[in-house]
């Protein structure tokens, strides 16, 4: 069995040098056919696979993609990575995973980085791109500074952010459509009769949150309904906290029960579940829900869970076509058409409504 061969000891046995082997590995024309054959021969021999760091030699690329998120426990970043590491691999780009912790629970872990800190750190990993889910950059109000920083990490590699659009920000986007699913979810808890409805989860202040209940709003008034602001309770993104935004909506409202809430995504509707259970209030048949972000495992909670599907593997195939275009030069932003998707279960109490 042939030892395995580096692309260096290709070239010294060819008598070419390395980045005429890397142009025959590219098939590249501007090799003349005397030589491509010679080190083409010893490539057979040797049975040589070049691995994406050879093939980048010559344009100085390593084919390394760098993604920053804010919360790795999070399903949505975790659900959304997967599906942009996924499509990466397959354009042979690996991805490094920068989990920054920003989240109004990064006190709990012992670190001092800011995300600035992981622009500079990332640009040492020499990447190829920079792609950016969530943290500051999803906020309402976000400092110049973080902008500034940004920027001037756009000016040394591509950065593409899967988020809204930011005044004075240099970088691409891809959006997602934050508001289509809870108009969707609105129209579908007002067929099934309800006339009572609350939003609960997301944290204050952020953009995400902002715009779904500013869609929840708008639906309803455009179906006829009155918004009761005591049944739109903010907290946060995860199980805990649509626990306890469930339990301030039960105890600020025990005469006027809500017949619906739209949860911010699953993790928030269990934990609504959980404390609706513990007070002693059955969904669907009390109080239905639905949830804005499916995550995996909805449809074995108990009951299953009524979610907007946001396909995250259109959104991660899209940033990464994004990136590799921006890679090589192009500096336009690719449209996209993101269109979540209503997946109707148990807990919206669809199979529990007579009409």
């Amino acid at each position: 069995m042939k030892s395995k061969i580096t692309i260096t000891e290709i070239a010294q046995k060819s008598g070419v040098s390395v980045s005429t082997v890397s142009r025959v590995l590219n098939n590249s024309p501007s090799v003349s056919q005397k030589k491509r054959e010679r080190i083409q021969q010893i490539i057979d021999e040797h049975n040589y696979t070049p691995s994406v760091f050879a093939r980048g030699m010559i344009n100085q690329t390593t084919k390394n993609i760098g993604v920053i998120l804010p919360d790795i426990t999070n399903p949505y970043f975790a659900s959304l990575f997967l599906q942009i590491e996924s499509f990466a691999l397959k354009n042979m780009y690996a991805t490094l995973m920068f989990n920054t912790m920003f989240s109004r629970d990064s006190r709990r872990f012992d670190t001092h980085l800011t995300e600035e800190d992981y622009f500079k750190i990332i640009l040492e990993k020499q990447v190829d791109g920079v792609l950016i889910l969530g943290g500051q950059i999803d906020k309402e109000d976000i400092a110049d500074s973080f902008i500034h920083a940004l920027n001037q990490l756009h000016q040394h590699v591509p950065v593409v952010v899967v988020g809204s659009k930011i005044e004075g920000c240099e970088c691409l986007f891809v959006e997602r459509n934050l508001k289509q699913g809870v108009t969707s979810i609105v129209h579908h808890f007002i067929a099934l009769g309800h006339d009572r409805i609350g939003f609960i989860g997301g944290e204050p202040g952020i953009r995400v949150t902002s715009s779904r209940i500013e869609a929840f709003s708008k639906a309803m008034k455009s179906l006829g309904q009155s918004v009761y602001n005591p049944y739109i309770v903010t907290s946060d993104y995860y199980a805990p906290d649509g626990y306890a935004a469930m339990i301030q909506l039960l105890d600020a409202n025990p005469d006027r029960l809500p017949s619906a809430v739209i949860a911010h995504n699953d993790m928030v509707a269990l934990g609504a579940i959980r404390a609706m259970k513990d007070r002693g209030v059955h969904c669907p048949e009390q109080i239905a829900i639905a949830s804005c972000d499916q995550f995996q495992l909805s449809d074995f909670s108990i009951p299953r869970l009524t979610s907007m599907d946001q396909h995250n593997e259109y959104l991660g195939r899209m940033a990464v076509l994004q990136m590799i275009s921006a890679i090589n030069g192009s500096d336009e932003t690719i449209t996209i058409n993101h269109s979540p998707e209503l997946v109707i279960r148990e807990s919206c109490g669809a199979t529990f409504k007579s009409g």
